[in-house]
Parts: structure tokens; sequence; C-alpha cells
């Protein structure tokens, strides 16, 4: 009688964890509104003054028909300073001051220089998260999604700028795990950060080409 009720327990007992990996399965992701995935990354990034990071960046050329695989180190400071560096063989350095785009790569150095349309620019779109998000902003479409915590922002700016879309991957707390920047030429580039580190207090300094 004694093994019976304890075959009886097992059993019980294995289908109470058949249950729970069932309900806690990676495929329970939900499409969530615009508002309610932009106003979690604005809550969770409303605490974040800066922040580094290790990446790996897969960069796919649209002409070359190839993709190359990188490894770097990024910054961010709000509202509108963004600086990436690129280990060799593939060495650059790139830095982004709201609309200006500047970059050095090659080994001449010539720095190359892009305007970005004034919406598009970092300060326009934190000075729209500066209040919690009632209402999708003007000159933009949002899609947002929730799997197991983990939420994906893909926002499209309307009008004829470089940047066709951008995805983000991120925590609650405002931690970003992933960057995907699709470029209406075709160029794509996933971006996947490690080791971030959050208010470490970056200055003016750490966000220089040379």
């Amino acid at each position: 009688m004694k093994s019976i009720n304890q075959v009886k327990a097992f059993r019980q007992l294995f289908f109470l964890l058949v249950a729970l990996l069932l309900t806690t399965s990676p495929c329970s992701a939900r499409t969530i509104s615009p508002v309610e995935g932009l106003e979690a990354f604005r809550r969770g990034f409303a605490g974040i003054s800066d922040f580094t990071a290790d990446i790996t960046q897969e960069k796919r050329l649209s002409l070359m028909k190839r993709t190359m695989v990188m490894s770097g180190s990024l910054r961010f400071k709000k509202p509108d300073l963004f600086f990436m560096e690129i280990n060799p063989p593939f060495n650059s350095r790139m830095l982004l001051r709201d609309t200006i785009i500047e970059q050095i790569s090659g080994k001449d150095r010539t720095p190359t220089r892009i305007a970005l349309p004034p919406e598009q620019g970092l300060k326009q779109w934190f000075s729209k998260l500066a209040a919690p998000v009632t209402s999708l902003p003007d000159g933009v479409t949002v899609q947002a999604d929730l799997t197991n915590s983990v939420y994906t922002l893909t926002v499209t700016p309307q009008g004829k700028g470089q940047v066709k879309d951008i995805s983000i991957v991120f925590l609650g707390n405002g931690t970003i795990r992933k960057l995907v920047i699709n470029e209406r030429n075709g160029d794509r580039a996933t971006m996947t950060l490690k080791k971030v580190r959050r208010n470490v207090g970056l200055t003016e300094k750490d966000f220089r080409l040379e």
C-alpha cells in the first residue's frame, strides 16, 4: 500500500511539474499596445542617466551580400550622446550627438559625417519620453510585445531618413539587451549587449572620436 501511495504521489508531482512548465513556456509571447510598450521603456529607463556595455554586433551589408561579426563597446548618456567603438580587425569609432553622426574607420582615419532629420534626433526621442506615455507620439508607428518579462519595441519613423526602423529588446528595469537597426539601403545591424553597467558617471570627455 505504501508503494502504491508513493507512485500516486510521484505521478501527481510529475503532472504538477508538467503543468508549471507549460504555463511558463518560452512561447508565452503576447502582443501589447504600443503605448504600453513605450511606457514600460520610459518607466524602466527613467532611473538611468548613462550606461556602458560590451557588445557583439552582426552587420549585414546589402551591397556586399555578407554578414560581418564584430565586437566592441558602447556608451550612452542622456539626453543625446551615444558612442560605439569596434575592435580590430574592423576597428572604427562612431559618435552620435543628437542628430549628427560622425565616424572614423580605415587606415586614413578620415571622419565621415551624417546629419539625421530633426525628428530622428536622440534629444527629440527622450523629450517625448519625459512624461508618462498616454498616446502614440506623432511621426512614428510602433509595435510591441512581451515575452517572459522581456519587452520588444519596434519603432518605424515616418519620412525619408536613413533609418527604416529600430527594434529595442529590454527588461522592465530599463536594461537593454539588444538593438536592431534596419536602414533603407538594406543594411542591418544587430547589437547584443553584455556586462551592462548603469549610472557610472560618464562625462563629455567619454564621448570623443579621438
